[in-house]
């Protein structure tokens, strides 16, 4: 290999201080460590992750005058990098599938994605003698590893948002040295590199979500439940009510789900456009156009946006599914933090009860111990049934008008049944006292029994979920138990209402029924 001369950065982008500081620290690594090295970066997306390792590349080649080589697992992000490189003044070649290697000798530095480049190896198409850097985009996908035995003597550095393994398998300390943590999002906020989150979580029923072998929810059991009527109502309702004329990005889990959102979001009036990796270049490209020009577009997709996809003028970003990847659930968010001048904060929906189950975006996680050990993490967090017990069941939005001359509509099963328990009486109390307060709020709301009447058929989803908090209390779960439970209540609240409306309705209205 013939030596280069030093190659310049043209890209006209100033480098912020904590890149800059991370670059000093990564290289002094390469003057230090082993030749065979294998160093994991962390730095929350929107810090600027393609940008450093650009300028890591241009430096690298100068002062080691030996080859580098970037791999990425998407054809698209393959394109961004070799894009950001030679706006760096780094020439470059894409490994591809139909690329010819006859000019290798003329390039310092190659682009590639993992499978390829394995075809490639296993051919002995390509010189890797002297490849000195490796570097391993979105490090968390295991899919790089295999070929790590190919580069022993290269120095591999791995760049992720979230070191955190995609496979609880394969933990992340197995194939990387040393973690070097960058800035945090909370610094990056304060000092205005990345917009904030608004955060409004909506609770969701997640028992009926199955998990696969890859350790997240199954696509056949999330399109069950996201793609029923009273989901996609509460998803258009949760951008009605947070985010309404807001430019906004959906992630779903299934292509049926994101075309069930397609044509919710149609009937509604709102200008909305389906993406997924089914799509043609020209389709994805012309979708993307309309999105950044128009105001209140709306894209709906699936994994395809993910990662790779920067676009500054996002202002609502909706997590229409439930993940239990960390690393998801912060690349989902991180399309919408990308600042601009009038820009510095955005919108989170959250319909899958991940900020339950990960805390908040941006929150101060010790990315450490996470990498060393991983499964301590992982065991800590929430399950769903753990996470469903703390919440609080909230009518809807349409029927809690119904209800609108009540002003206490909630009854706390768990605190009556701890209460009554204390007390010496039978657990049966309970739903006694829980009919009691439904009838209560029946007889505020109706003129008559039989408005008070109608009026128990809007509370079916609550009642639902008060018997189910009782089946928890008295830990009884056979699914006829509660099936019985939940026909039993409704029968005894309308006899009660048959029984007692008159002289209820007396005692508060200070008056009995006015009778036509």
């Amino acid at each position: 290999m013939s030596k280069i001369n030093t190659v310049k950065n043209t890209s006209g982008k100033e480098l912020y201080n904590y890149q800059k500081i991370a670059i000093e620290e990564i290289f002094q690594r390469f003057d230090n460590a082993a030749d065979d090295y294998h160093l994991l970066y962390q730095l929350p997306t929107g810090g600027g992750k393609t940008v450093i390792f650009s300028e890591i590349v241009r430096r690298y080649i100068s002062k080691f005058n030996k080859k580098v080589l970037v791999l990425t697992h998407r054809i698209e992000l393959s394109k961004q990098t070799s894009n950001m490189l030679g706006e760096f003044g780094v020439p470059n070649k894409i490994i591809n599938s139909t690329a010819n290697l006859d000019d290798q000798d003329n390039y310092h530095c190659f682009v590639a994605m993992v499978e390829t480049l394995k075809n490639r190896l296993t051919d002995d198409k390509l010189d890797i003698s002297d490849i000195g850097l490796v570097i391993v985009d979105e490090a968390h996908y295991n899919s790089f590893t295999k070929i790590f035995k190919f580069f022993d003597d290269s120095f591999i550095l791995g760049v992720t948002a979230t070191p955190l393994s995609s496979n609880i398998k394969l933990p992340m300390y197995e194939n990387y040295k040393e973690l070097y943590v960058g800035e945090t999002i909370e610094h990056l906020i304060a000092n205005h590199y990345l917009a904030s989150a608004n955060m409004y979580s909506y609770n969701v029923g997640l028992t009926s979500l199955e998990v696969g072998a890859n350790g997240d929810y199954t696509v056949k059991s999330s399109e069950d439940l996201y793609t029923n009527v009273d989901m996609l109502s509460k998803l258009v309702s949760a951008y009605e009510e947070t985010s309404k004329g807001k430019k906004t990005l959906i992630f779903n889990n299934g292509i049926h789900t994101s075309i069930q959102v397609f044509h919710a979001f149609k009937r509604a009036g709102y200008p909305i456009a389906h993406l997924d990796n089914t799509n043609t270049k020209k389709e994805r490209d012309f979708i993307l156009r309309w999105f950044k020009k128009t105001p209140n577009a709306i894209i709906t997709s699936v994994s395809i946006l993910t990662t790779g996809f920067d676009e500054p003028t996002i202002e609502s970003i909706i997590l229409n599914r439930a993940t239990k990847s960390l690393t998801l659930y912060y690349q989902m968010i991180g399309r919408g933090s990308r600042i601009l001048d009038n820009k510095t904060t955005f919108n989170v929906i959250d319909l899958g009860n991940n900020f339950h189950r990960f805390g908040a975006w941006g929150a101060d996680l010790d990315w450490q111990r996470m990498f060393r050990a991983p499964d301590y993490y992982l065991d800590a967090i929430l399950s769903d049934e753990e996470i469903e017990g703390t919440f609080r069941f909230e009518l809807p939005v349409e029927i809690k008008k119904e209800f609108s001359k009540s002003t206490e509509l909630y009854f706390d099963i768990k605190k009556e049944y701890l209460s009554t328990i204390r007390a010496g009486e039978s657990s049966k109390k309970v739903l006694e006292r829980s009919i009691v307060h439904h009838a209560k709020i029946c007889i505020e709301n109706s003129e008559d029994v039989y408005d008070s009447l109608a009026l128990v058929k809007l509370l079916g989803e609550e009642i639902d979920d008060r018997i189910n908090r009782y089946s928890k209390c008295i830990s009884k779960s056979t699914h006829n138990f509660i099936t019985w439970l939940k026909e039993d209540y409704r029968k005894k609240l309308k006899a009660y209402l048959r029984t007692n409306f008159d002289e209820d309705f007396e005692k508060i209205h200070g008056h009995p029924p006015v009778e036509e």
